[in-house]
């Protein structure tokens, strides 16, 4: 079994614009164990106050169902006796199962960086995990830069690792620290080590070359029985390994297991929780995790895939929790519309009469200006409102949107008034634009009605004009939504971009009310009181 090791909370914290909260870390955790990941390093508690709170906070929690904690420390200061290190006697208090020192590999930090005798650095590691040792740690060593120094001068760096096993090490991690190496040189340099070392290796690769899944990978098949990365591949510079490539890679192409029977199925749940805690934009194109990963526009390969999908599919999209797509275009024709309908209306057949009412409206909605390619949302929506099968959750009888200049507030207002079952709800909001405004109002009304639209956001608002008439020009809005699980897009056109984005919002909520909200909560909003 290949171990793998989370380090998104402690080097994935170093990436530009990444910044997590105590709830975050915590909530970070519990998805990472979910997904059935055996180690997840999560932070640094003696040069970080925050991750200190957390370990503490941690203690209090339920115990983790799968993954066992690291915290993470630096060897002792030169000069400095171990016990005698703050850092050190914090990281050794430290309530996590496992301590991970990280010490200089390569002589030339040692020289330039740490100047300080070689000789000093060998005892600076080996006195700090005997240190941690004898205070009843179990402990890891991060032998960092360790593919540079031992291209520069392998005698040295391989005095490290001696002196890191000497100590009373589990394991060493070699480290790419600047992501430079190529596979070959990961592999060789394992071999090596594999053949002059008894104690268990991992691999810690960054991504500054693109190559730190294929570097990872080589030094698994090279003899490492652990590897380290990140979700979403996030990390210092260009990132580090990603865990969301990887774990598939391990499981699927070299059938070595790495996470608990099952489990592969929430990597791509995982990474999408993961994406909206660390606020960022999920990578469309990831593999496997990612929405475009499994997504067909051509009318050959759309029929191809229908007839057998692994003619243009590497993996099941299932395995990974995924699922297939089928883009609308001009390229994808009949078929593409058929494997579309197919997903939510399995009561249709390929000659079905219905598919061609639908290929005919989708043509009069094209015509109009607008594009189903990357709104699935609104095209379920359209195919359903076409067939007579779109359920009528609420109808917006009113609305008013100022916009104003303010000094130290918000510069928009919006006035909402919704109708649900005969029920009218009337609310009002601010915002940071007459479209967020609006936004907020609708949502806020919903809510009265929809508990779980309180749990909807927008993660994406983009606009593009499609004629060229100045300011009268026609708009196509296009809105990405979330939940906090699901993520799904929908789009608006009109003169006024008012009226499309309310457009791309009414399709974007009833989406929602169609897919992710319980029959329980959509029957009790039909209640007349």
């Amino acid at each position: 079994m290949i171990q793998i090791s989370d380090t998104t909370l402690r080097d994935g914290a170093q990436a530009e614009g990444i910044s997590f909260s105590l709830d975050d870390k915590l909530q970070m955790v519990r998805e990472m164990d979910d997904l059935g990941v055996l180690w997840i390093e999560a932070g640094n508690p003696g040069a970080n106050p925050l991750d200190a709170s957390f370990f503490q906070a941690m203690a209090k929690q339920p115990p983790l169902r799968f993954a066992h904690l690291a915290a993470f420390g630096s060897t002792c200061h030169p000069g400095c006796p171990a016990e005698e290190d703050s850092a050190l006697r914090v990281l050794s208090s430290c309530q996590a199962d496992l301590k991970t020192i990280f010490g200089k590999s390569a002589l030339r930090h040692v020289l330039q960086v740490l100047r300080c005798d070689p000789a000093e650095n060998l005892r600076m590691i080996q006195d700090s995990i005997s240190f941690l040792r004898k205070e009843g740690n179990r402990v890891w060593f991060d032998a960092e830069h360790f593919f540079d120094g031992w291209r520069e001068n392998a005698d040295y760096t391989f005095s490290t690792l001696l002196a890191a096993e000497k100590a009373g090490a589990e394991r060493i991690i070699l480290c790419d620290t600047n992501g430079g190496s190529l596979p070959d040189q990961i592999s060789e340099a394992v071999r090596q080590l594999r053949e002059r070392l008894n104690i268990p290796l991992g691999i810690h690769c960054h991504n500054d070359c693109g190559l730190a899944a294929a570097n990872s990978l080589a030094a698994l098949n090279a003899g490492c029985g652990l590897v380290q990365g990140t979700l979403c591949g996030i990390g210092e510079r260009c990132g580090n390994a990603d865990l969301c490539t990887l774990i598939p890679l391990i499981s699927l192409k070299l059938g070595l297991p790495c996470l608990p029977e099952g489990h592969l199925s929430r990597l791509t749940h995982v990474s999408r929780v993961a994406s909206e805690i660390m606020n960022i934009a999920p990578n469309e194109s990831a593999p496997f995790v990612g929405d475009s990963a499994f997504a067909h526009k051509g009318g050959m390969h759309i029929d191809a895939i229908l007839k057998d999908h692994t003619t243009y599919e590497q993996v099941d999209p299932e395995t990974v929790g995924n699922q297939r797509r089928f883009l609308l275009s001009d390229q994808s024709g009949r078929a593409g519309i058929y494997a579309r309908l197919g997903r939510f209306l399995p009561d249709l057949n390929r000659d079905s009469p219905e598919i061609a009412s639908v290929v005919k409206r989708l043509k009069e909605m094209e015509a109009d200006g607008y594009t189903y390619e990357n709104a699935d949302a609104s095209f379920e929506l359209l195919a359903l409102d076409t067939l007579g099968r779109r359920p009528g959750f609420f109808h917006v009888m009113d609305y008013h949107v100022l916009s104003q200049q303010e000094h130290g507030g918000k510069d928009a207002q919006a006035y909402l008034k919704i109708e649900v079952n005969g029920r009218e709800g009337i609310n009002a909001a601010e915002g940071d634009g007459p479209v967020n405004a609006l936004d907020l109002a609708l949502r806020k009304t919903l809510a009265q009605f929809y508990p779980s639209i309180s749990n909807m956001r927008l993660k994406d608002f983009k606009v593009r004009v499609i004629n060229s008439h100045g300011t009268a020009s026609r708009v196509r809005v296009g809105i990405e939504s979330t939940d906090g699980i699901h993520l799904w897009k929908t789009v608006g056109v009109h003169e006024n971009i008012i009226q499309a984005s309310l457009k791309a919002l009414i399709d974007s909520v009833d989406y929602m009310l169609t897919r992710y909200v319980s029959e329980r909560e959509i029957q009790a909003a039909s209640v007349i009181e």
